[in-house]
């Protein structure tokens, strides 16, 4: 019997980025994964039917990158 692996984590690295670039400490990493997780729910329900397949956030030094 197999064993049941995540997709996403299989491809990583091989044909596929990660959709979250940022590094924090500390508090500021939950802080910052409830805005991403935020960000993608509002972008998914307005862009819905624009047929948008993946949103990749990137944040470099006090700025961010939706993309």
């Amino acid at each position: 019997m197999g064993q049941k692996v995540n997709p996403v984590g299989l491809r990583l690295g091989v044909n596929r980025t990660w959709d979250s670039r940022w590094f924090a400490d500390g508090p500021q990493y939950g802080k910052l994964l409830h805005q991403d997780i935020a960000v993608r729910k509002m972008l998914k329900k307005r862009l819905y039917l624009a047929g948008v397949s993946r949103i990749i956030i990137e944040r470099p030094h006090k700025k961010c990158r939706v993309t």
